[in-house]
């Protein structure tokens, strides 16, 4: 029996950072679910596929392999045994991975996959449709959620960090394409469910985020009757 926290939201609210810390914290398995459709975004992108492909971009989904794995603490993504986690935050990968995984074949690949990863572990999940698609009976349901300039500017900061190179107007652009993008999604929308709770991360630092949503876990697991999981 498995325990699945699921965390929705939009773009730089701060999901990854707060799924990191509470799967150190918890002892849990954490499946970056964004990574999966970055993984076969890359891999459009080195094939040389347009968007405009999409029977090959649905092939690419059917056969890739791809790997979460934690090392020294830091989780690593591999596709087709290659450790690809810095090349799939690259901007082109960030510009076009939502125009990718709005083909609903895709998705359904990637959800198949996202549930495999899952089974028989105690998990938290991150991304767009966790709560209301990948797992609508998880056992906590959490959308964080900021203003779109806090959320770009929180994703410039990290780009410098990465020396990718950007402009903070190019970051917050991209910001407002995906969420127009991620909202009327066919499939897997990006949507508060209804009994999610919701965390505005603006004006919180990440420790003050990491806090409330350890808060709720806690609660549950206390009404479950559950001491360790």
């Amino acid at each position: 029996m498995s325990f699945v926290v699921g965390i929705d939201g939009p773009a730089g609210t701060g999901k990854g950072t707060v799924a990191k810390i509470i799967s150190e914290d918890f002892g849990f398995i954490n499946i970056d679910t964004g990574a999966t459709y970055r993984c076969v975004t890359l891999k459009v992108i080195e094939n040389g596929i347009s968007i405009n492909e999409p029977d090959k971009i649905i092939e690419i989904s059917k056969n890739i392999d791809i790997k979460l794995e934690n090392n020294n603490g830091k989780q690593e993504v591999y596709m087709d045994n290659k450790n690809v986690t810095r090349e799939i935050r690259t901007k082109e990968v960030s510009a076009l991975v939502s125009q990718v995984s709005a083909i609903k074949e895709v998705r359904f690949n990637m959800v198949d996959l996202q549930r495999k990863m899952a089974e028989n572990s105690n998990v938290i999940m991150e991304g767009r449709d966790i709560t209301t698609y990948v797992f609508p009976n998880a056992d906590v349901k959490i959308y964080l959620d900021a203003s779109e300039e806090e959320r770009a500017n929180r994703r410039y900061k990290e780009n410098i960090e990465k020396g990718i190179n950007s402009t903070y107007q190019e970051v917050l652009d991209n910001i407002r394409l995906r969420d127009e993008n991620d909202k009327n999604k066919e499939i897997g929308a990006l949507k508060i469910a209804d009994d999610a709770i919701v965390i505005d991360t603006t004006n919180l630092t990440i420790e003050q985020v990491v806090e409330k949503v350890k808060e709720i876990i806690e609660s549950k697991l206390k009404s479950e009757g559950v001491e360790n999981v």
